[in-house]
């Protein structure tokens, strides 16, 4: 795949719609595409926040790993973000993240995608409003799982 072709890509990507070309040009050449085959894992609950993926194609679950195994939390597809958490946080991950179908996705170093961050706030915002959504998912699947286990 050449550069604008991948500068093309991340464009279609809301996170990165007020990038001007020549930075998403940077970003393509500074990350990795990488692919994984369905079941193969991204990383590990508990590994170290090296890399942000961002989902190009296919789909990968999250689950978190508790007392009676894993729970899935999300199914995320083309356009998502995953594994910023840990690299805002600088805390290891707090999830697995594994491909459901085969993904094609891009990976972001942790210093590129901090320098990116830093560069443009707007992308800082996008992040927290996913963030803040995923949080809000979250406490309402927590609400109906104690409402449940009251019944």
């Amino acid at each position: 795949m050449t550069l604008d072709t991948e500068v093309s890509s991340l464009k279609q990507v809301p996170l990165f719609r007020e990038v001007e070309p020549s930075r998403l040009k940077l970003l393509a050449f500074t990350s990795e595409r990488v692919h994984f085959e369905a079941g193969q894992k991204f990383f590990s609950q508990g590994d170290e926040a090296d890399a942000a993926y961002l989902i190009l194609e296919g789909a990968a679950a999250v689950l978190l790993e508790g007392p009676q195994g894993a729970v899935r939390l999300a199914l995320l597809g083309a356009d998502a973000l995953v594994g910023e958490m840990g690299i805002l946080a600088d805390q290891p991950r707090s999830a697995t993240v594994t491909a459901e179908t085969a993904v094609t996705a891009l990976r972001i170093d942790r210093g590129v995608f901090l320098e990116l961050l830093a560069q443009f706030p707007q992308i800082g915002i996008a992040v927290m409003r996913e963030l803040a959504l995923r949080l809000e998912q979250t406490n309402q699947q927590l609400a109906r799982s104690a409402s449940a286990g009251a019944q």
